[in-house]
């Protein structure tokens, strides 16, 4: 199912046609026709999950658009805002953007090219609204999206193979891992070659990452076993 939607217009005609056509592209929609009904109905709708968008007319009774535009912003309200307006200078275009809305529709228009605004608006609200994958452990920070890693907010230059163990340490908090395990998850099973390599690479990280590399709080030896994050 489609995401709930807000449509806010006062012409009757208007407000049930974009509702209409919302309504064939499977949306769920709310309709009311001044600001002050809108307002009520999205601070109501706060406490669950709120609309994915709103569709606002600038010239409503009571509240207008552009005042219910900037109170919104001013509450925090990140939800996206279409305004469809027959108001269609430059001037009034750059002024309902700057109070806060996202994109600014000039009536007449078609019903297709609203619904493809309101589903860019809504693709571009969900990228942003998506938590980065980021794995966390004390001052350490590993981007798994952008290969990056950071130190006490700072980008540590790792080398591919150093990224994949910390990577794989920081997935596995706590679990002890050998040598030969981490050859075969790090350099892959058909490696041919000494398992002191993984040693060495452990030594780096340490350098790199630790404190004090001489006496790790992150990348331990477990004596007579491996290694293990913590």
């Amino acid at each position: 199912m489609h995401p709930p939607l807000l449509v806010v217009e006062d012409d009757e005609t208007i407000r049930e046609t974009i509702r209409d056509a919302l309504e064939l592209e499977g949306f769920v929609v709310t309709a009311c026709g001044n600001g002050r009904d809108a307002l009520q109905i999205i601070q109501a709708a706060a406490s669950g999950e709120g609309f994915a968008l709103v569709v606002l007319d600038l010239m409503l009774p009571g509240l207008g658009g552009l005042d219910l535009c900037r109170k919104l912003r001013q509450a925090n309200d990140t939800t996206p805002i279409l305004v469809v307006s027959a108001r269609d200078s430059e001037t009034d275009r750059v002024l309902g953007l700057e109070v806060g809305a996202d994109d600014y529709l000039v009536k007449p228009f078609g019903m297709r090219e609203l619904v493809a605004r309101c589903r860019a608006l809504m693709r571009r609200s969900a990228s942003q609204n998506t938590p980065s994958k980021v794995l966390q452990h004390a001052n350490l920070s590993l981007y798994l999206e952008e290969c990056r890693v950071t130190r006490d907010g700072l980008d540590v230059s790792l080398s591919p193979k150093e990224y994949r163990l910390l990577e794989l340490f920081m997935q596995n908090p706590r679990r002890v891992w050998s040598r030969d395990k981490l050859l075969e998850h790090v350099w892959g099973i058909d490696y041919i070659g000494d398992s002191k390599t993984v040693d060495v690479h452990i030594r780096w990280l340490r350098e790199k990452l630790e404190e004090n590399p001489s006496a790790p709080q992150h990348l331990l030896t477990v004596r007579g076993f491996g290694y293990r994050f913590a």
